[in-house]
């Protein structure tokens, strides 16, 4: 009897606690509303994590342009893709966990009645931005991609749209981003991690990122990127002060994922060690960068062999500072900027001084890394770094210096790679050919058959070697 007299009692409480029932269905831990920052802010980690993580099932172009190789894993850096689910993870971090979030943050900020149009500009503008950049690195990195159709939850087979194309539209909102900008106005603040909502290094960092996109098809339009370029230069990154740095912190989860995967407070992982290519290089040329790049052996600098086993304890791997939790991510600095610049030079599409930027990327390098203006002076003095008397063409120079110097920037590597076809990659095995794609998810070819195919036929094959439009040399 004293039982039921509870169960009643309890029954009569909670009805007088509560309107419906069907409150008893809300998780209270999860956010139903969440606000256009907040989803800004989780697209600019969802982007650094993807471009920064060397994780082997998402991320292994650090293997593909051979700063990193590996203890035991040798299938990736032989260039298997369908090993692991690689393809698949990037594809979905950038379109589910960057491009969803942001175009949700779009709406609601264009729903929002109550904000100040200067101001909504603004961060229209910044959203606009970064969905450029996660595009442009889909576009660059598959080919042809869903994009008109995309993001369309009810649309479970979207068509591939041309890259050109897509190229081509983003080029485009890029200029209307920047078009909205009112650097009198804030944007996002708190939300905004990379520049706390100033609107005037957003017009640096958009006008870099326009600088960047100009470049790649320098081979294929040289008309249009010269315009592009002319355009952008004047209002680019100026020093390391404008790099574009996400602010990683020492407490997990929003820790640097290089972290997570290296031997470092998090991990006691072995997996990663210097590649030989880049380690021989940069102590051919006494290379001040390599402390801060690696840890050394008994004194010494050594890498190990791309795409074989290789012992931990013998060769030099990733450095202290590197495998930090709170190493800021990078998305754009002031060091690709130059180089770029140089390249702009020697293409004719600005006036100036191709040796000058050359000079000032790498002395921007090396500062960012915690070296001296007397080291970089040393560097660049040596007659195989000196714009002069270094060897090759001015594509083997540039690209042989920003490879050097995008020892941390697998992607902007890889992009620069196969842009300028420097330095010489060799594949670790015969019969190889060094990546310059990442084939479509296999998820693609059950779940959107029809288009994956026309898209891989339109490219060319949906292969690893085959080359996208803009890489034409």
């Amino acid at each position: 009897m004293k039982k039921l007299i509870i169960c009643l009692f309890s029954l009569v409480f909670m009805a007088a606690c509560v309107d419906d029932l069907d409150e008893y269905n809300i998780d209270t831990k999860r956010a139903t509303d969440v606000p256009p920052a907040t989803l800004f802010t989780n697209a600019l980690l969802g982007l650094t994590d993807v471009l920064t993580t060397p994780n082997v099932n998402t991320n292994n172009i650090r293997l593909y342009v051979q700063h990193w190789a590996t203890t035991q894993y040798v299938e990736e850096p032989r260039y298997n893709m369908t090993g692991r689910l690689i393809p698949q993870n990037f594809w979905n971090a950038l379109y589910r966990d960057v491009l969803a979030d942001l175009k949700e943050s779009k709406r609601l900020l264009v729903a929002d009645e109550t904000i100040d149009p200067v101001l909504k500009n603004n961060q229209l503008a910044q959203i606009e931005i970064m969905e450029v950049y996660a595009w442009s690195v889909l576009v660059t990195t598959f080919g042809d991609i869903p994009y008109t159709e995309a993001l369309d939850p009810t649309n479970t087979q979207p068509v591939y749209d041309d890259d050109q194309a897509i190229y081509n539209d983003i080029l485009e909102r890029l200029d209307m981003a920047l078009g909205l900008i009112n650097t009198a106005e804030s944007g996002f603040e708190e939300g905004d991690v990379l520049y706390n909502g100033d609107m005037a290094q957003w017009v640096k960092f958009g006008n870099s990122l326009k600088l960047r996109l100009a470049m790649v098809i320098a081979d294929v339009d040289a008309a249009k990127a010269g315009t592009l370029v002319a355009e952008a230069a004047p209002n680019v990154f100026t020093s390391n002060a404008d790099n574009a740095l996400f602010p990683y912190t020492a407490a997990t989860p929003n820790n640097n994922p290089i972290s997570d995967n290296v031997r470092g407070p998090l991990s006691a992982r072995e997996d990663f060690i210097a590649a030989g290519r880049l380690v021989d290089l940069m102590n051919s040329l006494n290379d001040p960068r390599r402390p801060q790049y690696f840890t050394d052996v008994d004194g010494q600098f050594v890498g190990g062999r791309v795409g074989f086993a290789n012992d931990y304890e013998e060769n030099s791997t990733v450095s202290e500072k590197i495998a930090a939790l709170d190493f800021p991510g990078v998305l754009l600095d002031y060091a690709e900027v130059e180089f770029l610049l140089a390249e702009a030079v020697e293409r004719g599409f600005i006036a100036g001084s191709a040796a000058e930027h050359y000079n000032a990327a790498i002395r921007a390098s090396i500062l960012y890394w915690g070296g001296t203006e007397a080291e970089a002076a040393a560097y660049l003095a040596q007659p195989a770094v000196n714009y002069a008397t270094a060897p090759g063409d001015w594509k083997q120079k540039i690209g042989t210096q920003a490879w050097i110097a995008f020892f941390n920037r697998g992607y902007e590597a890889w992009l620069t790679w196969r842009r300028l076809d420097a330095p010489t990659l060799t594949p670790p095995v015969e019969g190889l050919i060094v990546p310059t794609r990442l084939i479509y998810p296999v998820n693609e070819q059950t779940l959107n058959p029809n288009n994956r195919a026309a898209a891989a036929s339109a490219i060319g094959g949906d292969e690893s070697s085959t080359k996208l439009f803009w890489d034409v040399n």
